[in-house]
């Protein structure tokens, strides 16, 4: 982890100097959902290629670039698409989360698609993350800790802010639309789950899986953010009535929640506006 801070030090060095603001918010957007940064005023894109350290991003529909400006009057970063299927260690896949907090951000909002396990999901739902299970089968900390960055043993008891968890709720209530609240399990992928892992999974105690989201809210913990997390539901992962997952009619439903997940990302934002008044 020694190395992190020069190539850290390094990344923001570039991108402020095509972008000299401070940013308060942090967003990751998974698949499907990098429509919000169309939404973003004055604009300044930068391809990942042409940041030093940030691996690129090859998967479907990760444009893999990260977009700086503001939403609701707040200055963000956003990151359209991850890194995360390209075998890169953790350490790198992460790095993007400890130069969002270089930068000067104080929160992270984090988004990506899942298959819902709970019965009383549906596709197309949107699930506001209250805790989460690793089974990554890896840690983005491991390795020599540098104090600079964050604490040896970071707490985990609380890695979803539940100030932040209120908010999406309340947005959710006042927009009229259900978000569900509930336990995301990350796994290694890039296949997706058999019958009996997903019977494994959900007797552990996840609502919903993914690939993605856990080692980025881990670094988000070790440096200091406040982290806000939103699961979409693209197909349901039941044993008993599983269907062979297709991968446009995933990224379509992803596509179909997104003015749920811009509600919730936006109503957020203006939360952390009216803190900064």
């Amino acid at each position: 982890m020694l190395e992190l801070h020069d190539k850290i030090e390094a990344a923001v060095a570039s991108i402020r100097a095509q972008w000299p603001e401070t940013p308060r918010v942090g967003i990751v957007l998974g698949t499907g959902l990098g429509g919000l940064a169309e939404q973003i005023e004055s604009p300044v894109a930068i391809d990942y290629e042409d940041i030093p350290h940030f691996p690129s991003s090859t998967a479907v529909s990760h444009r893999g670039r990260l977009v700086c400006g503001k939403l609701e009057g707040v200055p963000i970063v956003a990151m359209e698409g991850r890194n995360q299927y390209e075998g890169h260690p953790l350490k790198q896949i992460t790095l993007p989360v400890r130069v969002m907090k270089a930068l000067g951000a104080e929160t992270m909002i984090v988004t990506h698609a899942v298959g819902g396990m709970n019965p009383l999901y549906q596709p197309g739902d949107v699930m506001i993350i209250d805790d989460q299970i690793n089974l990554m089968g890896d840690n983005p900390l491991v390795g020599v800790n540098d104090d600079r960055l964050g604490p040896r043993f970071p707490d985990m008891s609380a890695p979803y802010t539940p100030e932040l968890i209120e908010v999406g709720l309340e947005v959710a209530r006042r927009e009229n639309f259900v978000a569900q609240r509930g336990v995301m399990v990350a796994v290694t992928g890039p296949c997706l789950e058999t019958r009996a892992e997903y019977r494994f999974l959900r007797a552990i105690g996840a609502d919903v899986v993914g690939m993605s989201t856990v080692p980025e809210v881990i670094v988000a913990v070790h440096c200091g953010l406040r982290v806000f997390g939103l699961s979409v539901i693209t197909d349901m992962c039941l044993p008993d009535a599983l269907k062979p997952a297709v991968v446009e009619e995933i990224i379509a439903v992803a596509n179909s929640a997104e003015p749920k997940l811009r509600a919730l990302v936006l109503g957020v934002l203006a939360h952390e506006a009216k803190k900064q008044k």
